[in-house]
């Protein structure tokens, strides 16, 4: 994992995409800092929060803890650009990863293997050529 310190008044290079927490949505200009693991960001106030949960003490069972998310249709709506966003994020993520690999002479049947699918469907999905 690597650590990316953002501050809340510099703003991003024109060219640069603003990177988001995959968690709470916010962007890297509204946070102190980013954690970017494969493909995600997490931000400080979010790893504050999971660090206040996991020092808790434990409630029920291990599966009792696995809730289920009861939204209403409004707060499911709401909800979906939030996640659509992520996914987006997580893509642009995966892109960049190909590439580099792909500047580094890794074959484009081995990038198809390490993500399940053949050469061919990497080579479309990932090397931007129509």
């Amino acid at each position: 994992m690597q650590s990316s310190a953002t501050s809340a008044a510099s703003a991003p290079a024109a060219a640069e995409p603003v990177m988001a927490c995959t968690f709470c949505a916010k962007p890297s200009t509204e946070v102190g800092r980013l954690v970017a693991g494969p493909g995600v960001f997490i931000c400080n106030e979010c790893v504050a929060l999971c660090t206040e949960l996991i020092a808790a003490p434990p409630v029920g069972e291990p599966r009792e803890l696995v809730r289920k998310i009861e939204l209403s249709d409004e707060e499911l709506l709401a909800h979906l650009p939030r996640v659509a966003a992520a996914s987006a994020q997580v893509e642009q993520q995966l892109t960049s990863f190909v590439r580099q690999g792909r500047r580094q002479g890794i074959t484009w049947t081995r990038i198809g293997a390490a993500l399940g699918m053949t050469r061919q469907s990497a080579w479309e999905r990932f090397s931007g050529e129509e």
